[in-house]
């Protein structure tokens, strides 16, 4: 009988991972052209208007995947299509690995990535010696009910000075966030969101574990991380309460599998293409369900996972991603996961009360040797609402990382013509350990604790806000515009973007006032950038 049930157990286990997942990659886009000519078929005006905004051309990442090959794919013997994606353009599959093999005999089919690292050439299963440790989801300790005036509470917004952009009415309005978690039920019904839902700012939302509508379901992570963000209450006031939020589930908080890996790729596209400025996810992956499928210490190189790789483009686009280092710092295996590995990810490590990092939190450097964390915010008892409205407190960056992504929100409200370059340095530059870090790395903290009256501070002294700063007028023009600019400006660019972010425009800035014909321009908005050796300017122009 023993014998029986050890083989029934043995054929279970086997049977239950007989099916390989993989990623299979397309060598083309054919229809790009199409999308070019008609951008607004796959992105919102919004999403143009960053890139404009920003100096940002639409490029081959841009355009849609091409429907035939995904369509082909879902056809063949065995294989189920899961997720796709457009800025990696390939498909995330599941089937035998024969079937997905005979994949590679398709023309469009460009090369495969197995989840098993040992079916890709040079890959190996995850050893014991390689410390993978399977992460508890997110390991925080929830919900020690308590009452807080927002004095108290504000402990965590005021450590970053967030509460100087507030008084200023800095407060994230105009500004769009992502949140990609797994799940936000109470959101729609619980009082600390009652100012989000009144003003309309939950933009709306979507589930990619169960392709379904319904995102006010799944796990109250998610919901506990806007609290941090969003909520509008007596007790608790988040960074950004004037943002508006997309709220997208992508964690599916049972199981541990890589389909969560492209399904945050989706949504993070999709946070792209709705125009959204700042993605939030306190979510870290590195030990699977599968152990084939788990990640070496070494494969977090920001280049392995579809996850960073999907960071990486997501800042190329003009979002900035700010992602939880992870609560692993006490485990055998302490380092940040992935998608916290990627080389321009915000990554945000757990401080206390006394600015003292959390035992738990996860420490660098990545893989490659990179420093990470990159800051650092309040992660332990940090206050959240849980999904009846309850204010109470809870561990882990899961809350610093948010708490930290709608200050930058905030920030980035009061400078809206900024790029996501000039934010992120910006914010890095005013933390307190960034002169030592620039010199030392710092894998334990990072750059440090920001402080946004500094990084305020330091925004307001650029060129673009002095009384010698560089000046085009009239402002609506008609046919022709006059620009002053200061001395340190000769020699640079200006260049015009229509709201397709395409370049229409462009001259050569020679003399300390200089004339430019706009005859060759439609009637509308233009956006504009100048760039020298030192810096560069943004706004915006009307022709009439």
């Amino acid at each position: 009988m023993k014998k029986l049930l050890l083989f029934l157990i043995l054929t279970v286990s086997t049977n239950a991972f007989s099916q390989e997942d993989a990623w299979v990659y397309f060598n083309d886009k054919p229809n790009a052209s199409v999308f070019y000519s008609n951008p607004l078929s796959e992105l919102t005006q919004r999403s143009l208007d960053r890139r404009t905004t920003q100096g940002i051309a639409l490029d081959i990442k841009d355009a849609p995947i091409h429907q035939p090959y995904v369509d082909q794919i879902t056809v063949a013997t065995g294989i189920t299509v899961l997720a796709k994606s457009k800025w990696l353009n390939m498909v995330h599959v599941r089937g035998l690995q024969t079937d997905i093999a005979a994949l590679l005999g398709l023309s469009f089919v460009d090369h495969i990535q197995y989840a098993n690292h040992s079916l890709n050439p040079g890959g190996r299963i995850a050893q014991s010696s390689d410390k993978i440790v399977k992460v508890n989801k997110w390991q925080e300790t929830n919900e020690t009910q308590i009452t807080y005036n927002y004095g108290n509470s504000a402990n965590q917004v005021q450590m970053l000075n967030c509460h100087i952009l507030h008084q200023q009415n800095y407060t994230g309005t105009g500004k769009i966030v992502a949140i990609l978690d797994a799940g936000f039920p109470g959101v729609n019904t619980a009082a600390p969101f009652l100012s989000l839902r009144n003003r309309g700012l939950i933009l709306g939302g979507y589930d990619f574990v169960n392709n379904s509508t319904n995102f006010y379901t799944g796990n109250n992570h998610g919901t506990n991380v806007l609290s941090t963000m969003g909520a509008n209450a007596t007790n608790l006031v988040g960074t950004a309460p004037d943002a508006g939020y997309y709220l997208f589930i992508t964690e599916d908080a049972v199981p541990e599998t890589v389909l969560e890996l492209s399904n945050w790729v989706e949504g993070a596209e999709e946070a792209d293409r709705l125009g959204v400025d700042v993605i939030n996810s306190s979510l870290g992956y590195f030990g699977f369900d599968n152990p084939a499928h788990s990640y070496t210490y070494a494969k977090m190189n920001g280049q392995t996972s579809v996850a960073s790789r999907a960071v990486d483009i997501a800042f190329a686009k003009g979002m900035i991603c700010v992602i939880s280092a992870g609560n692993e710092g006490a485990n055998a295996e302490p380092h940040v996961g992935t998608p916290a590995d990627a080389t321009f990810a915000v990554t945000v490590g757990s401080v206390t009360s006394a600015e003292v990092k959390s035992g738990f939190s996860s420490i660098g450097p990545t893989g490659d040797g990179r420093m990470k964390p990159d800051l650092m915010a309040m992660g332990t008892a940090s206050v959240i609402s849980n999904t009846g409205g309850t204010i109470t407190t809870a561990n882990g960056t899961s809350f610093s990382s948010p708490i930290l992504a709608g200050a930058i929100t905030s920030f980035w409200s009061a400078f809206p013509n900024k790029t996501n370059a000039e934010i992120v340095q910006l914010v890095k530059a005013s933390a307190d350990r960034y002169a030592t870090s620039i010199v030392t790395q710092n894998n334990n903290y990072g750059y440090g604790i920001p402080d946004f009256q500094a990084a305020l501070n330091a925004a307001l002294s650029t060129p673009e806000f002095s009384t010698n700063s560089f000046k085009i007028y009239p402002n609506p023009a008609n046919n022709e515009v006059e620009i002053t600019s200061p001395d340190n400006m000769m020699g640079s660019t200006i260049k015009f973007y229509n709201n397709l972010g395409q370049l229409v425009l462009e001259k050569n800035i020679n003399t300390q006032t200089q004339k430019i014909s706009l005859q060759s321009l439609n009637s509308g908005i233009y956006y504009y950038n100048i760039t020298s050796a030192e810096k560069t300017l943004y706004g915006k122009l009307i022709k009439k």
